[in-house]
């Protein structure tokens, strides 16, 4: 693969070469316009001369002749001047007796021409002047070779090709130099993203540009770093922390069945020791489904199928869900704006997975609440669709309220006080901004309120 130094160099050559063509074509083409244009006015001063002595002085043919010479202070190549008469149909002067039907091959194309004509044919340039007198109607010619035009043209080619190559040696080289130049910070950055490794993942990219192109790279790069970083801290956290919430429980599951084995029991102390082991396997598989669904929300939230889904029948079936967990949670529902347009009621959403976050709000509400009762208010227009889940019980600390959605996270004022894992909200977090929704919190001490704002 041809590297960016390579194709700028070769694109910078080819560019300016283009560039240089077209402005050596463009001299090469009007310096051989200038040089014909040039030559015809010879021919044309050659024309009136021969004209003038010929018909307006009438001298004699060889007088004619020795004065058109003495005129021409720079011979032409094989010039030949000539006189024809339209009542005659034949020449009646010329310079060059040995050749005098040469000028007669082209007076058809003179006559279609209205008082000059301008006639290339080979090397030789031809002009054409139309006279009418007393005497008839005549058409004096003059023919000759542009050698020095020619010589002219020729050597501004060969100094035109020789510049132009030239011009594309200077470019290569200038342009290879320029293109190394401006790739040199790229390779320094190289060096520094080498030296990045998981153990370092804090490291970042250098750049003492940051308003050029390069550094806008190194800008965005060094926030690709900083959403690494956060993703290997929070795998970290997630693997610590679920080592220590999976090894409680399986330490306790454990050292039941080790100590209700070490002796034999009556059935009561048995049915006792099975259900300790029932909230202990029940809080197991709990926690185990609590993280299988963050990692999903984590992982796959931007592939859920999303579909119209009423949000007030979603709400009876997480109520439904969560009593059927938990028969001793209150759970109550209000409608405080209710839409007369069915349509005000729809969110464009996943409904399981809407539905995993307001069962874990409500079960947080319950878990949390001094009489195990969560009060849900929800309302809907035109706007949007607004629910707030409510309960009564200690406020939480506001120093924990910008940490609560974080994996893991549980405030002390919470944690000592009822069992859990700090995962719900985290679930909860997540899922709404996969839905593009708003979710904020406040605590009191009547109480704590999450509030949700999604649009249709």
């Amino acid at each position: 693969m041809i590297n960016i130094r390579t194709r700028l160099t070769y694109q910078f050559v080819v560019l300016v070469t283009g560039i240089l063509l077209f402005f050596s074509l463009g001299v090469y083409f009007f310096s051989k316009l200038y040089l014909q244009k040039r030559f015809f006015k010879r021919l044309q001063d050659r024309a009136i001369t021969t004209t003038t002595l010929l018909f307006d002085l009438q001298t004699a043919d060889t007088t004619v002749m020795r004065l058109v010479d003495l005129s021409n202070k720079e011979p032409l190549i094989n010039e030949n001047i000539s006189v024809y008469s339209e009542q005659l149909n034949k020449v009646v002067f010329t310079t060059n007796p040995a050749n005098a039907t040469f000028h007669e091959q082209f007076i058809p194309r003179l006559r279609k021409a209205a008082q000059t004509a301008y006639i290339h044919f080979g090397d030789y340039q031809i002009l054409g002047l139309y006279l009418s007198n007393s005497k008839g109607n005549s058409w004096v010619i003059v023919s000759g070779i542009d050698q020095n035009g020619r010589e002219a043209l020729e050597d501004l080619r060969k100094i035109l090709i020789v510049m132009v190559l030239a011009g594309i040696l200077l470019l290569s080289i200038s342009g290879w130099f320029f293109a190394g130049r401006a790739l040199a910070p790229m390779s320094g950055i190289v060096q520094q993203v080498k030296t990045i490794f998981p153990a370092n993942v804090g490291k970042r990219v250098d750049h003492p540009n940051k308003s050029d192109e390069i550094g806008v790279l190194v800008a965005t790069f060094n926030q690709l770093l900083d959403r690494i970083e956060q993703a290997l801290l929070t795998q970290k956290m997630f693997i610590a922390n679920v080592s220590h919430e999976l090894k409680n429980p399986l330490a306790r599951l454990y050292a039941q069945i080790d100590v209700t084995l070490m002796q034999k029991r009556t059935p009561e102390v048995y049915e006792n020791s099975l259900r300790l082991l029932q909230d202990d396997t029940r809080s197991l598989t709990q926690l185990t489904n609590t993280l299988l669904a963050l990692a999903n929300t984590v992982a796959d939230g931007r592939q859920l199928p999303f579909a119209a889904i009423r949000l007030d029948e979603l709400l009876w079936e997480a109520k439904a869900q969560v009593r059927k967990w938990r028969n001793e949670y209150q759970i109550d529902l209000h409608f405080d704006e209710f839409p007369d347009n069915e349509d005000e009621l729809l969110i464009h959403g996943n409904e399981a997975a809407l539905k995993v976050l307001f069962m874990n709000l409500l079960d947080n509400a319950c878990k949390f609440s001094t009489d195990k009762t969560a009060r849900i208010h929800f309302s809907a227009n035109a706007g949007g669709l607004t629910v707030s889940v409510f309960n009564r019980g200690n406020p939480i600390p506001q120093r924990d309220l910008p940490h609560i959605f974080q994996p893991f996270y549980r405030s002390d004022a919470t944690a000592q006080a009822t069992k859990g894992h700090g995962v719900g909200l985290a679930i909860v977090a997540q899922i709404v901004d996969l839905h593009k929704g708003a979710i904020s919190v406040d605590s009191t001490e009547e109480g704590t309120r999450f509030t949700l704002l999604f649009r249709h």
